[in-house]
């Protein structure tokens, strides 16, 4: 049996939430041990579209959005590379005036948060982005959201949590959680056992089992993203785009190969996920219909990957309502890589401060108890 270590706070998933919230916490002095049953980012965090937007959020998700813009900025001295983060601009197209109509009001809701959305109609889309289809009637344009490589910046983040003098263990599937009263207990599946009074449950699509062993039991479902890239083409899409109501997304790279993904795929077992056919035939015509420059064009690889949603699309973060010295940060339905640098820094917050910068009453696990009060007496 090897000996216990240990740490102020152990972090359980080393995806980019998980990453950012060690990196937050050992910057500020803690001792961190980051567990990650894979290798870090391999999930959810490394498969995922890569897009880094805040367009289209909830509103009351843009704080922390706008946070992680920030943060983004700093990429390079915050963890040692780019990542191959642009800021291209995120363009969210409307295939009919009621989806125009709809990035209207997200707009005018939008407007006191800074991100100034520049709203195009059929003319102006074709002026400025003549790539784009003819079944778009027009668009949001958000001029400084963008995109980067997620294979390289949610490992990255892990690295960058290293170098700052967290322990970070890999293939360590946590076989148990206890808490003795004061600290928590995890016992891993290759034989490292930590202890620590703080505990972050930052494990993704797997998180929902630890809160439902300490009595906040969550219905969150795993999600496949069907995803493919093609073979490297003339450079032509200046933009990271979406369409509204959803169906597929797109952004092409600095060597040429778009990336495309919409739709589901399919779970293999409980670790594994594929695109399926159907999916990707589906994101392939409708990429035609929205960029028809990408006709012809070969797909070279497809994938997938295990998300975790939640019945209501919002994330859970923040502190337990049953443990002291438990914390959440999971279930953000796809759309966890540009908000999570910020969610991890949240995290850390409350860890050290007592509490968040940043507004995330909106995001307790307290809702589904609430919910689930109101389900009984009804």
């Amino acid at each position: 049996m090897k000996p216990w270590i240990e740490a102020d706070v152990i972090v359980l998933g080393g995806g980019i939430v998980g990453a950012s919230a060690a990196l937050a916490l050992a910057r500020r002095g803690r001792s961190v041990v980051l567990l990650e049953r894979d290798f870090c980012g391999s999930h959810s965090s490394g498969v995922n579209y890569g897009g880094v937007r805040r367009q289209g959020r909830p509103l009351h998700q843009l704080p922390l959005s706008q946070r992680a813009h920030e943060i983004w900025s700093e990429l390079p001295e915050l963890i040692g590379i780019d990542g191959e983060y642009v800021r291209s601009g995120h363009l969210k197209l409307a295939r009919s005036h009621a989806d125009l109509g709809a990035l209207r009001t997200y707009a005018d809701a939008s407007r006191g948060f800074g991100l100034g959305l520049q709203l195009l109609d059929r003319s102006a889309l074709r002026a400025r982005f003549p790539w784009v289809g003819d079944v778009a009637v027009g668009a949001s344009f958000c001029p400084d959201d963008g995109h980067a490589n997620p294979r390289l910046v949610s490992p990255a983040f892990a690295r960058a949590a290293k170098w700052q003098g967290a322990q970070v263990i890999e293939q360590a599937g946590t076989s148990s959680v206890e808490h003795d009263g004061q600290r928590f207990l995890v016992n891993t599946s290759n034989g490292v056992q930590v202890r620590a009074p703080w505990l972050l449950n930052c494990a993704g699509a797997w998180a929902a089992n630890l809160a439902a062993q300490f009595g906040e039991p969550v219905p969150m479902e795993s999600r496949h993203p069907a995803m493919l890239v093609t073979e490297p083409l003339p450079l032509v899409m200046d933009a990271s785009t979406g369409v509204e109501g959803g169906g597929i997304y797109a952004r092409q790279v600095a060597r040429g190969n778009c990336v495309l993904g919409g739709g589901r795929g399919f779970a293999l077992d409980a670790n594994r996920a594929r695109p399926g056919q159907a999916a990707v035939l589906e994101i392939l015509r409708n990429a035609v219909e929205l960029y028809p420059f990408l006709a012809g064009a070969q797909a070279i690889r497809t994938w997938s990957g295990t998300e975790g949603y939640l019945p209501d699309g919002e994330p859970v973060i923040g502190p337990s309502s049953t443990q002291p010295g438990l914390l959440h940060g999971f279930g953000f339905a796809g759309a966890g890589f540009q908000i999570g640098p910020a969610v991890g820094e949240a995290l850390a917050e409350l860890v050290c401060e007592g509490k968040s910068q940043q507004p995330i009453e909106a995001f307790s696990i307290r809702r589904f108890q609430v919910a689930q009060d109101r389900q009984s007496i009804a």
